[in-house]
């Protein structure tokens, strides 16, 4: 099931709300072109983003942060529509002035989670984290926040309790929680609890998240909706800053824009939901004993991705290959002591029949799983099935 129809939407497409980024009139004598407070987005008569902070009604404020936000450009140089963004929050965070904006940046078809810091009388964009899902910031109960002090959370007016990594309840004041400790490159579980509302009549207990840690580059959004628990079990031991580069599984396909592509965008590759992990073979790659080969699969928010991993027998950091779009035939390559690796994994059938050029030799050859060892030039393979031939090439080295 692709991103589109991802569980994280099975609360937005309950909820049937009226989602609008029109503000809730809480600084009455904000000045017409100022950003609306809250959002006013409905859950039966519960707003589900109401203007909350200490700062919320302060229409100077509502002010700096709507001239800090209209200078703010993306990657792309677009900027926000301010009729259709908003402050969520606004109020001081460790001593200091902060506002967290919903905006809306109609020319990439994304969603922004901006935190604007207030100091020397001017506010400015800080930090800034892309939803490659424009409506993400609707219909989303718990949002990432970044402070020196630690991860903190934004929530809706939906959650009432917020666990943390702990297992321990997390403290939330007007909709912020207070700083919870989250590793830098490991990934670790936050799940949240929502009131019963008129479309989840008995609420929610366990509305599940990874948080993938606090080392993560902006603008990737290091939440990702694990609903089954499947999604922790898979990442477990796993260094999502890795995950995360460029050559990684998570960052390793570059969105296209028209015929652009941006590196400093969330990538196509990004998680969003759906994370799971298999074992499809074993093989000797490298010194030692046969270690374990598994395929990680995951949700973005247009396709579904895997890679590919191998896990050493010895221990040690697992070997992973950038991502590959779900196909019949998935084709990695994969970098082990020092050599390239193809590794071909498919869902094997008795009729199936995989080619490689002539006088390839393996490393692994089975039913669903073959390793081939990598020259300096392209590899094309072809997989028979009952019903058509599917090709794939693996490339040469960059």
């Amino acid at each position: 099931m692709l991103a589109a129809r991802r569980t994280g939407r099975t609360t937005a497409a309950a909820l049937a709300l009226v989602a609008t980024l029109a503000g809730c009139g809480v600084v009455a004598d904000r000045a017409p072109d100022d950003l609306s407070v809250g959002h006013e987005s409905r859950d039966g008569s519960l707003t589900v983003w109401p203007a909350r902070g200490s700062l919320a009604a302060e229409a100077t404020t509502t002010t700096a942060v709507t001239e800090a936000v209209r200078a703010w450009r993306s990657p792309l140089g677009d900027r926000a529509y301010l009729p259709t963004s908003g402050i969520l929050w606004a109020g001081a965070v460790d001593g200091a002035p902060l506002a967290l904006v919903a905006a809306d940046v109609p020319g990439t078809g994304a969603s922004w989670l901006l935190q604007v810091a207030g100091a020397d009388g001017r506010h400015t964009v800080t930090h800034a984290v892309e939803h490659t899902d424009p409506g993400y910031l609707v219909y989303s109960d718990v949002l990432p926040v970044h402070t020196d002090a630690g991860r903190r959370y934004l929530v809706s007016a939906r959650v009432t309790d917020l666990t943390g990594p702990d297992g321990q309840k997390v403290a939330i004041e007007g909709g912020l929680s207070t700083p919870v400790a989250v590793p830098a490159c490991s990934a670790v579980p936050v799940t949240a609890a929502l009131r019963a509302t008129e479309s989840l009549p008995r609420g929610r207990t366990t509305e599940r998240f990874l948080d993938l840690g606090t080392g993560l580059d902006a603008p990737r959004d290091p939440l990702v909706r694990d609903e089954s628990g499947s999604g922790r079990q898979a990442l477990a031991g796993l260094d999502t800053c890795a995950l995360a580069g460029d050559q990684g599984p998570f960052g390793s396909i570059q969105r296209q824009f028209g015929s652009r592509n941006s590196a400093l965008s969330v990538p196509a590759s990004w998680p969003m939901a759906g994370l799971t992990l298999r074992t499809v073979g074993e093989g000797t790659l490298g010194p030692g004993p046969p270690g374990e080969v598994q395929q990680l699969t995951w949700e973005t928010a247009d396709d579904e991705m895997t890679a590919v991993l191998y896990r050493p027998a010895t221990g040690g950091a697992a070997m992973m290959s950038a991502a590959d779009r779900a196909a019949p035939l998935q084709a990695y390559v994969l970098p082990v002591a020092g050599q390239r690796l193809g590794v071909l994994s498919w869902q094997p059938a008795p009729e199936d029949s995989l080619s490689v050029p002539a006088g390839t030799s393996h490393l692994v050859d089975r039913p669903g799983l073959a390793i081939l060892p990598l020259a300096d030039e392209e590899v094309t393979v072809s997989l028979a099935t009952s019903a058509e031939t599917h090709y794939r090439s693996l490339p040469a080295p960059q």
